[in-house]
């Protein structure tokens, strides 16, 4: 293939959030490439200030800037809001997907898109089980019982404040491509804001699976990716 597929997770994963995906992408012919993000705290005796968007976009852009050659970038939920970012002025970008994710414009926030106010302070964390905001099994399929997403939901770690409430200060999404993935059955907060954010992209595609379908769905969404990367 003529492009890497470099991976960004959402809020509270990690790039373990990937790998079903990978492994149907590599008998695909595609290189990827992955990232952790630092506002997903591992450890939560890490001092003030944590990391947050900007910490995160500079982790992005310097993974995209190793990469010889041609890429796409492909942003689950939160992670819309740091490539967004990341990928302003990225000469080798040639397209952006957003899957069940945030398309900020300039001076917007993840959180800034449900109308939530900026605290006074941006340090803390926010645990991955918040009932005011979300539920875990909203990532996956909504099912405690099943065991795949009882595993995935002992993953999850504490997302910081400071990546929910900061702005974004350049869009990659003004000159590159993109595309936005909606899946069919998402029950997470994220969904409330998915057709506005879908608005703002080139071409709109829906999927089987709920917040993360190529954790879900990995083959369907293989499939789909193949044909968005490809055509970009």
């Amino acid at each position: 293939m003529s492009a890497t597929l470099l991976l960004v997770h959402g809020g509270h994963h990690g790039a373990w959030v990937w790998e079903k995906l990978q492994k149907e992408l590599a008998e695909l012919g595609w290189a990827t490439e992955t990232v952790d993000l630092p506002s997903a705290v591992q450890d939560t005796s890490t001092p003030e200030p944590l990391p947050g968007v900007y910490d995160d976009a500079r982790v992005i852009r310097a993974a995209i800037d190793a990469i010889d050659g041609p890429v796409v970038v492909v942003a689950h939920s939160y992670a819309g809001v740091p490539v967004t970012e990341a990928t302003a002025g990225a000469a080798n970008v040639r397209h952006l997907v957003y899957v069940a994710a945030y398309v900020p414009d300039i001076g917007e926030s993840m959180f800034g898109a449900h109308g939530v106010p900026t605290p006074a302070t941006l340090a803390g964390l926010r645990p991955a089980a918040n009932p005011d905001l979300n539920l875990p099994g909203a990532f996956y399929d909504g099912d405690l019982d099943n065991p795949d997403t009882a595993a995935a939901i002992a993953r999850l770690v504490p997302q910081t404040v400071r990546g929910d409430f900061e702005t974004v200060t350049r869009a990659g999404w003004h000159t590159i491509p993109s595309t936005y993935v909606v899946p069919e059955n998402d029950i997470s907060l994220t969904a409330t804001v998915a057709e506005v954010m879908a608005a703002r992209t080139g071409a709109v595609h829906r999927v089987p699976g709920h917040h993360a379908p190529f954790y879900s769905n990995p083959k369907e969404f293989a499939a789909l990716l193949t044909r968005i990367a490809g055509e970009g």
